[in-house]
């Protein structure tokens, strides 16, 4: 796993009233620089009056991440002071404490756009870029995530949060398949429906079994409206599925995972079977 460690960029207090970002340098594993630097924000501390009164991750929904292409959203950062917020910025990270990081999120620029909400609040909005490549490893997928967020007031007044919980999970892209044969089949012979379950591993940049997950098996017959389930299977080491039904009707037939904290519901492409 590489994790970009943006150590000066993340030592402290953002700069935001210079909003100077120094490059970015890949480091191997979750480096102690790394920790370090997320540990000394862990007080949380503010000066004046400034508040930080919410954040939110993709507008609350869940990142599904694959395992080669950047992924965008934003952190949005609703904030209050008597003067007005002028500035606010923020990124993600994760692990069990501020010295065990082992995923980082960050802004390409930590600049944010700021929206009046009235004379004393504002919403600013950061857009972060989650790179599998580098960015964490598959331990970091799920909930767990944690924002630091930064604002500043038009009296240069600031607040800051480093551990607010995100309310939006990061999660692995999933994939299934369904193949249903022989084809055609005479009524009542054996259906053996195969297919396979696998996500993204971010450490190897490749897709691998899901193994021992349920996943269901649904079949919609030819001119009805829905699927109904057929049965629940698992998948085996390797994230592979296999069964067998009878063949009863010209059909459809798919499989369907319903997900998990770490991984998001799929629904393969259905197969149809011809049946005579």
């Amino acid at each position: 796993m590489r994790i970009r460690a943006t150590v000066a960029a993340l030592s402290g207090t953002l700069a935001l009233s210079a909003l100077a970002v120094p490059a970015a340098q890949a480091a191997d594993g979750p480096s102690a620089p790394l920790a370090a630097s997320v540990a000394k924000m862990a007080s949380g501390a503010s000066a004046g009056d400034a508040k930080i009164t919410k954040v939110t991750v993709n507008g609350g929904k869940d990142v599904v991440i694959g395992t080669t292409e950047k992924k965008k959203f934003t952190v949005a950062i609703t904030a209050t002071d008597p003067s007005g917020i002028v500035a606010g910025s923020a990124f993600l990270w994760h692990g069990p404490d501020e010295t065990h990081v082992d995923g980082l999120i960050t802004p390409d620029d930590f600049e944010g756009k700021c929206k009046v909400v009235n004379a004393t609040t504002s919403t600013c909005t950061v857009t972060v870029v989650a790179d599998p490549k580098i960015d964490f490893a598959n331990t970091a997928a799920g909930g767990g995530w944690k924002v630091y967020a930064n604002a500043i007031a038009d009296d240069q007044d600031e607040a800051e949060v480093q551990g607010a919980k995100a309310d939006a999970r990061i999660q692995r892209y999933a994939k299934l398949t369904t193949n249903a044969s022989p084809e055609p089949v005479k009524k009542g012979k054996t259906i053996t429906v195969t297919g396979a379950l696998t996500r993204a591993n971010w450490e190897t940049s490749k897709y691998a079994g899901y193994t021992a997950q349920s996943v269901k098996l649904e079949y919609k017959k030819k001119g009805a409206s829905s699927y109904s389930t057929v049965k629940t299977i698992k998948s085996d080491s390797k994230g592979n599925l296999k069964t067998t039904v009878k063949a009863s009707a010209d059909g459809y037939f798919r499989y369907v995972f319903a997900g998990t904290s770490t991984t998001p519901s799929v629904t393969s492409t259905s197969d149809f079977i011809d049946v005579r």
